[in-house]
């Protein structure tokens, strides 16, 4: 197996909302990141408490973010 040797950097520009958080504490957020000090993207993704570990998550552009919301009403039926 290769040994993943790229370093992925991050700075929290905005914390926006906590939707989940686990019985031992990584909570499942959106958040505006800046990821390997590119353009800062909306990303939603589960952190450990003090934000030094990264589980999955999404990364989404502001565009892409407006085309999920007007699609939500209609997706969730309200």
């Amino acid at each position: 197996m290769k040994e993943n040797r790229y370093r992925v950097d991050w700075e929290v520009i905005e914390e926006i909302v906590v939707l989940h958080r686990s019985q031992g504490g990584w909570a499942k957020e959106l958040n505006l990141i800046s990821w390997n000090g590119d353009n800062p993207k909306f990303d939603v993704r589960w952190w450990n408490p003090d934000k030094t570990r990264v589980g999955k998550g999404f990364t989404f552009t502001k565009e892409e973010l407006k085309i999920l919301y007007d699609t939500l009403p209609e997706a969730l039926h309200i």
